[in-house]
């Protein structure tokens, strides 16, 4: 039986007059768009015209919040109480949702913005805190974690639809949190380096740290990051290696347990 992989990235990014990364190339590659609701990115016309894109391309639909926080882009820590948490992830799920109804389509999944997500990987209880709330507001909503962090130990715990994630573009630490933007080497931006690298750990079930170790984990969806000079490159790179070693691209339909 053949393999198969979904492809997703986060969009929708873009303010006012001011654009961020291209999704229209992107939604060309994809098959699962993460898109923005206003906190750290996004304006409610940017949020309608990339869900509409995304459905013109039979792309999945996905809500990504992160914290309100536009001029650090979410990649901010902020420190919440866990019914501050709640609020934050119902409020733009509803916002997500509310469009994508408006305009015909529906929100498939759900994954968490930047310095939230990050901070979520490390800490169950805020994790859970923002998936409790996510499956308050639609129950059968797909939830993507990173893979083989506390993330996914509160889906697994939670019972609830899940999808693993692992990144092209980013590194990895031994615990299978990705090492920090402000250290070398920890973005890949080398299209003939990202390609290659996925379709290993896609073949091996494992993500491949810095090190070298394997983290064996279930790999669901791949995220290809818009907001860099090379993204679009990197991302053709991706997904040619893939179906080049028999990968199927397609949407995931989440699981349980």
């Amino acid at each position: 039986m053949s393999k198969s992989v979904d492809l997703n990235a986060d969009m929708g990014e873009s303010f006012g007059p001011w654009t961020m990364g291209d999704d229209a190339a992107l939604l060309d590659i994809i098959s699962s768009a993460n898109i923005a609701c206003g906190f750290h990115a996004g304006d409610p016309d940017v949020m309608a015209a990339t869900m509409t894109r995304a459905m013109e391309c039979n792309v999945g639909i996905g809500s990504h919040p992160g914290f309100a926080d536009l001029q650090g882009f979410g990649r901010r820590k902020v420190q919440l109480s866990p019914d501050g948490l709640k609020n934050l992830v119902r409020y733009q799920l509803g916002a997500s949702r509310g469009m994508a109804g408006a305009l015909g389509g529906k929100v498939r999944h759900l994954k968490l913005h930047g310095a939230l997500a990050n901070m979520c990987s490390v800490d169950r209880e805020m994790a859970r805190a923002c998936y409790d709330a996510a499956l308050e507001v639609d129950p059968d909503i797909i939830i993507m974690v990173l893979a083989a962090t506390a993330m996914e130990d509160v889906v697994r715990d939670l019972g609830c639809n899940w999808a693993g994630e692992i990144f092209a573009d980013r590194a990895y630490n031994d615990d299978a949190t990705l090492v920090d933007r402000s250290k070398p080497g920890a973005v890949i931006h080398d299209p003939a380096v990202a390609g290659p690298r996925i379709l290993q750990m896609v073949q091996e079930g494992a993500i491949i740290t810095e090190s070298g170790k394997r983290i064996p984990t279930s790999i669901d969806t791949i995220c290809l990051h818009g907001d860099t000079p090379t993204a679009v490159a990197l991302a053709g790179s991706v997904r040619d290696s893939l179906t080049d070693g028999g990968i199927k691209i397609a949407q995931f339909t989440g699981r349980r347990g």
